[in-house]
């Protein structure tokens, strides 16, 4: 089958690459030129899509892994295409965190007290009227590190950030900020895919990880590592209190592609935060280490044509993913003058498939002579994925390999999962939400 990936990021890279090794023939578009070195001498990649819609065909598949092509996707719906990735309705939903959270509402979920401000000035003004913790977030892509989770309950912490913001950040590195009241309790995501008119594979549960360093410290980054487990159970009650309740809104939006919510639960009921209605990275990744019989060409195939997949996943079993990164990430997007990194990646001689089924490469290019370097600008470098039965036993997989790898000046978190195991499972249980 032929594949064009529509991209901004190439987010996607990893699995437009595991689809030509299916065996598929595949192409990408890249619109951002730094994030178009990536995988070069690996997959193809063009200048610009539509001359290529002729190539894809009807039978083909087109992929979008971003938010901002969703009216783009409705249009080559209606021409006969196939279709992967999200639609209008959507992105307005994920790009405007304030009317995602109303159609939260109007599917019967909890809404979270939010505002949208157009200056660092008005958000100042608020939270100096309005004392409590707040949230500082931005809507579309921002840079994550600028978002903040307050801490004290007078705001005054949230006040300052927003105070340094305005003397030190760049106007276009701040677009609309948005304050969302903090919600206690246990951050955690219920995810699924949609083709349209039903739920397509098993319900998708998964905890991110966002702050750099470990223990939860330090800024925020788009994601540093993630857990993630499968379901099948449809009475699932996390699932029906949240995803379950869109079902009828994703139909009327001819959504087709994965879609996951966000919450914070707490022993008082479930809150969602925001909704991710696209492709989920590094979910994405994870998705597909835990699915090794999955064909993911036809399951993205189906999806996009409206049918069912029988999708096969162990059960019972846990999944982690982790970033490794190198200078100058998190903070590449703050830079002025943005150069290549430029070095090697090496393994070690034992690697064999089944170790390479987890290496999930990222801004990641081909030498003539075979080897594989950094080519990207921000460090932003590979993921390591791992399974178990056990949380504990999937963090012992997927760091096992990690040892295996050897970037100079790599870095990477080492505890992903390990507060689900210590505490956030039993607040679960204690609260009905898992069994």
């Amino acid at each position: 089958m032929r594949i064009l990936l529509v991209s901004d990021d190439f987010s996607a890279a990893d699995l437009l690459y595991r689809l030509k090794k299916e065996g598929h023939q595949v192409m990408a578009y890249i619109k951002d030129p730094d994030a178009a070195r990536a995988y070069s001498g690996i997959v193809t990649k063009v200048k610009t899509w539509r001359k290529y819609l002729s190539w894809v065909g009807k039978d083909g598949l087109i992929v979008f892994d971003g938010t901002g092509y969703g009216k783009v996707q409705d249009a080559l719906r209606k021409q006969g295409y196939s279709v992967v990735g999200g639609s209008e309705a959507g992105d307005h939903c994920e790009d405007d965190r304030t009317y995602g959270q109303k159609v939260f509402w109007i599917c019967g979920m909890n809404m979270i007290p939010c505002r949208d401000f157009s200056s660092l000035d008005e958000a100042i003004r608020f939270v100096k009227k309005h004392p409590k913790a707040w949230v500082i977030k931005q809507n579309g892509h921002a840079s994550k590190i600028f978002n903040y989770v307050g801490q004290l309950e007078d705001g005054s912490d949230v006040i300052s950030v927003l105070e340094s913001y305005r003397k030190n950040a760049h106007k276009k590195d701040l677009k609309k900020i948005q304050l969302q009241e903090r919600i206690y309790g246990v951050e955690i995501g219920i995810g699924r895919y949609f083709n349209g008119n039903d739920w397509v594979g098993p319900i998708e549960m998964n905890i991110e990880h966002k702050n750099l360093s470990n223990g939860d410290l330090g800024p925020k980054t788009y994601e540093m590592g993630t857990l993630m487990w499968f379901d099948n159970d449809e009475q699932n009650r996390l699932y029906q209190e949240t995803l379950a309740k869109m079902k009828d809104y994703l139909t009327s939006i001819n959504f087709r592609g994965d879609v996951d919510i966000n919450c914070i639960v707490n022993e008082k009921g479930v809150y969602p935060l925001e909704i991710t209605a696209r492709f989920g990275f590094p979910a994405l990744q994870l998705q597909q280490a835990l699915s090794p019989e999955v064909r993911w060409g036809e399951f993205l195939k189906a999806v996009a044509d409206g049918k069912q997949y029988d999708f096969k996943f162990k059960k019972g079993e846990y999944g982690i993913i982790a970033l490794v990164a190198l200078p100058p990430f998190p903070y590449a997007d703050t830079l002025k003058n943005k150069k290549p990194v430029n070095v090697d990646i090496f393994f070690d001689k034992d690697m064999d498939d089944s170790h390479l089924h987890h290496i999930h490469l990222e801004e990641v290019s081909r030498r003539r002579n075979g080897g594989l370097y950094v080519s990207g600008v921000s460090g932003f470098a590979l993921h390591v994925s791992g399974r178990g039965m056990t949380v504990a036993k999937a963090r012992e997989h997927a760091y096992g390999i990690m040892r295996k790898v050897t970037l100079p000046k790599m870095f990477y978190r080492t505890d992903i999962g390990l507060k689900f195991e210590k505490e956030d499972r039993k607040k679960l249980k204690k609260w009905g939400y898992m069994k």
